[in-house]
């Protein structure tokens, strides 16, 4: 069976970035100063509008403060300009080389591929995620993360597989430990369009690995990455490395039976914010992991850190005319505490277990309902 792949909406591209370089030192970020569009769009995918603008800076001290538009830049009161300061140099260690940071991203990879049987209304559909816990949390998109759960009921005679390696291979069962209500009650209508669109906002999802589909029993410790979730810890200009399992132009026979991990290293373009004084999301050009399949694949900095959840792409037919944007880990932490109270970090804490027990209990039910109206119709 074809398997479509799943990727982020397709968004409109954005006003070209005006860059002044003050550092080439990997570990001292560069300041720049860029337009910042703000994200909207509507069902059926309406194009994205410019809302705020972002200036950012380096400074000893991180601040936020309102100040003048950089020129180029119109301000108004519908487009406001900010200034973001963060910390000079983040990390205490140098950079590692990125034969090193590919080889820890590739390790905290998968692939997400669910299959219907027989008369399902669902379509197959192949994603990634990477594992930020150890304990086997895997952060993907919830437009990926939504099939995962439908999987979790008899009503949708839905299967999904971890898969890992090059060629992806059947490892693991897993269930949804986390998936915003939010942006399911905005988007469980379009569970089958073939061309979703949005802006990735609240589209995050945390999965738990629950069995072992081999011969083998889990690892007492998953190779993972682990997550940086403070603010601006990507700038304009730092090489980052993205990584996922695209499948947009292979055929359905080969998704399921020769699809391979992918990673490639480019630089941070573009900032964005989904309408506040944050960087909600990077943009990187010109990289193979801008095609479909590759929603929820990982954006790591040179200190395999995970800065980034790869989510939308922009239109072109080819992925050298194509920009690839991730959700920011700071975005990502932000959301989860506005959401249930606790940031990613406390919501990981404890008995994983009985957090996703707690979720399936008082969460679950009401979201599968939203999805059966929809595949009923």
């Amino acid at each position: 069976t074809p398997v479509r792949v799943i990727d982020a909406a397709t968004i409109a591209m954005a006003p070209t970035a005006t860059v002044t370089k003050h550092s080439a030192a990997l570990s001292s970020p560069m300041a720049a100063t860029t337009s910042i569009p703000r994200q909207t769009t509507t069902k059926h995918g309406d194009k994205m509008s410019s809302g705020k603008a972002l200036v950012v800076t380096t400074a000893k001290k991180p601040s936020r403060t309102i100040a003048p538009p950089p020129a180029g830049v119109a301000s108004s009161s519908q487009n406001p300009v900010f200034e973001i300061t963060r910390i000079k140099n983040p990390y205490t260690t140098p950079p590692l080389p990125f034969d090193d940071v590919n080889v820890a991203a590739r390790a905290a990879l998968v692939n997400i591929l669910c299959v219907p049987h027989g008369g399902a209304s669902l379509q197959p559909i192949s994603g990634s995620g990477v594992i930020i816990d150890s304990r086997g949390v895997i952060l993907t998109n919830a437009h990926v993360a939504q099939y995962v759960l439908l999987s979790e009921s008899s009503r949708t005679n839905l299967s999904c597989v971890i898969r890992a390696g090059s060629p992806a291979t059947a490892q693991w069962a897993a269930e949804v430990l986390y998936i915003p209500p939010v942006w399911v009650g905005a988007h469980a209508a379009e569970i089958n369009t073939d061309h979703p669109m949005g802006t990735g906002e609240h589209d995050y999802a945390l999965l738990r690995i629950t069995g072992s589909l081999t011969n083998a029993p889990l690892p007492a410790a998953f190779p993972a990455l682990a997550p940086d979730t403070r603010e601006v810890i990507g700038f304009l200009g730092d090489p980052v490395l993205g990584a996922a399992y695209p499948a947009e132009f292979l055929g359905g026979l080969q998704a399921h039976n020769n699809l391979h991990a992918v990673s490639s290293v480019s630089t941070i373009d573009q900032l964005l914010t989904f309408g506040s004084d944050t960087v909600d999301m990077v943009s990187i050009g010109g990289v193979i992991e801008a095609q479909s399949g590759s929603s929820g694949g990982a954006v790591v900095n040179a200190w395999s850190r995970l800065i980034g959840l790869i989510t939308t792409t922009s239109e072109g037919a080819t992925t050298a005319e194509r920009t690839l944007r991730a959700t920011t880990m700071s975005y990502i932490n932000r959301d989860i505490k506005a959401q249930t109270g606790l940031d990613l970090a406390a919501y990981l804490h404890g008995d994983l277990a009985a957090r996703e027990a707690d979720f399936n209990d008082r969460i679950a039910p009401d979201l599968m309902e939203q999805y059966f109206k929809v595949l009923s119709r």
